[in-house]
């Protein structure tokens, strides 16, 4: 399973790269309508994005179009490897993390615990239509977001990526935590009822 996922998540990262412009900043636009039409949408409170990095989905579109009272966070690696949360506004200062992603420049007393968001959207290299996500193989996000296996949200885990990255099916592992939605430049898919086996 291990070499199987090195091969699709190569695949699939070069699928993602071979986007051009315009299918991205169409994308982009389109995921930023999906995402603010989600049922469980928040209009207020803490929501986290990602810095888009390798051919990503960018999620700009987005963080400008939030609710007044939503407070757009990017995510900080933590020594403990799991994520914290930092408040950003565009001209706000970053930093390169260990993985060369710019990250807020804050004190660490200033970082939010994944509990206290609303809603995140995560970045993924692959997802199948039940929702299961392939992300870049570093147990990030399920390692941040493991209480999720046996509490319900808030916060909300929606995967954003292009159709391009869909796949037949994934294989979850036990680690794995479920995604309540996935958003593509084509597609919502509300994944809060399937069941990871």
């Amino acid at each position: 399973m291990t070499d199987d996922r090195k091969t699709l998540r190569r695949e699939l990262r070069a699928r993602r790269r071979n986007l051009g412009a315009p299918a991205r900043i169409a994308g982009a636009e389109a995921i930023a309508a999906r995402l603010l039409a989600l049922p469980f949408a928040p209009s207020e409170g803490y929501v986290a994005g990602y810095w888009a990095m390798d051919g990503e989905i960018a999620l700009h579109a987005w963080q400008l179009r939030l609710p007044k009272d939503c407070i757009y966070c990017l995510p900080v690696l933590h020594e403990d490897q799991r994520l914290r949360f930092a408040p950003w506004r565009p001209g706000d200062a970053l930093i390169p993390n260990k993985f060369g992603i710019p990250e807020p420049a804050l004190a660490e007393t200033s970082l939010l615990e994944p509990e206290q968001l609303s809603l995140i959207v995560l970045p993924l290299v692959g997802f199948d239509s039940r929702g299961h996500r392939l992300g870049m193989g570093g147990g990030w996000y399920d390692r941040s977001f493991a209480f999720r296996q046996q509490r319900a949200a808030p916060p909300w885990l929606v995967g954003a990526g292009f159709e391009t990255q869909r796949v037949d099916r994934l294989d979850a592992a036990d680690w794995d935590v479920a995604l309540d939605a996935v958003c593509t430049e084509a597609d919502t898919l509300d994944c809060r009822s399937a069941v990871f086996a």
